[in-house]
């Protein structure tokens, strides 16, 4: 396989907003190329550590070479992220000092041809996991899901206006032939919206990004494990967030605002009987978003929104 670049979204914005130190121990919870972990590594340098995870084999072994200059500092774990509470236990950690998650796909995941990421290849095999080991492929969803549910995941995960067409002529046309590329179903989606409504991006947008989130199961457990990662930092540790899509933004938003909610009894009551204290201070009361600087360099930065909290 020919080498795959990746560039890691928001770098700088990402290291300053976890306020590395010196002997710290962080979590990458999406390793993807490793850009973000060797920012840490370099940064906490020359006692600190750090644990990674992911699902991707490929990423896996590109950022073990990588990170070969900081052997001895870094642990790798091919697990999902949303695994953390286990991943934490299994190696015997307390607590850390920084956790970040870059939810985006990454870079080297969308140009390989062969994962039917992306909707500019149009021969390619319709796949999308983002591990190997996920019995659950885009091809499996596009053929054997109802229209029903074909409509359900084009509307809620992929905010798509004609999810109603898209799914009736998903379905009509995979009676006469199956749907196995994604030059096939980029067809029908262009077939499915009027062309007035094509103009904005490419109109096989939010169909792919609905049906990658579907076999990946990107938004459950999302909110929970934000929770139970925040509650895993040190006092004063801090928990940066990258999303690339509302679904998710907003998912960490509102996880973030309960953890800093003090109180969530009724107002009505005298004094508090609900006994929630406050959590984490939110650094970011509005998403940072990537520089025009860095838009001009890697324009998939540009839907990127990134949150911080704070444990107190």
């Amino acid at each position: 396989m020919a080498e795959l670049k990746h560039v890691s979204v928001m770098f700088d914005e990402c290291m300053d907003g976890l306020n590395i130190k010196n002997g710290g121990l962080y979590f990458d919870g999406t390793l993807g190329g490793g850009g973000h972990s060797h920012g840490i590594l370099s940064r906490c340098a020359p006692d600190g550590k750090l644990v990674a995870t992911d699902l991707d084999d490929y990423a896996i072994a590109r950022a073990t070479e990588r990170l070969s200059e900081f052997n001895g500092r870094f642990t790798l774990v091919k697990d999902n992220f949303k695994n953390f509470a286990q991943v934490k236990e299994n190696l015997g950690i307390d607590a850390f000092d920084g956790i970040l998650l870059d939810l985006g796909v990454s870079s080297f995941q969308l140009d390989d041809r062969a994962r039917g990421f992306s909707y500019m290849a149009t021969d390619v095999k319709l796949d999308m996991r983002m591990g190997k080991d996920n019995p659950l492929t885009a091809e499996t969803v596009v053929n054997e899901y109802s229209e029903r549910e074909l409509k359900r995941i084009l509307t809620v995960y992929g905010e798509e206006r004609f999810a109603s067409l898209i799914a009736k002529n998903i379905v009509e046309n995979r009676k006469v032939k199956r749907i196995e590329t994604t030059g096939q179903l980029i067809e029908i989606i262009e077939k499915s919206i009027p062309k007035k409504f094509q103009k904005d991006g490419h109109p096989a947008k939010r169909t792919f990004q609905a049906i990658r989130i579907e076999v990946n199961g990107e938004l459950d457990g999302l909110y929970e494990t934000v929770l139970t990662m925040a509650r895993s930092l040190k006092s004063g540790g801090r928990i940066a967030i990258l999303t690339f899509h509302s679904l998710e933004d907003r998912i960490v938003k509102n996880a973030f605002k309960e953890l800093e909610c003090d109180c969530i009894c009724d107002k009505s009551l005298p004094v508090c009987v609900c006994g929630k204290k406050k959590e984490v201070n939110i650094i970011t009361k509005h998403p940072i978003t990537a520089s025009e600087k860095e838009l001009e360099i890697n324009g998939r930065a540009r839907s990127a929104k990134l949150r911080i909290a704070e444990k107190v």
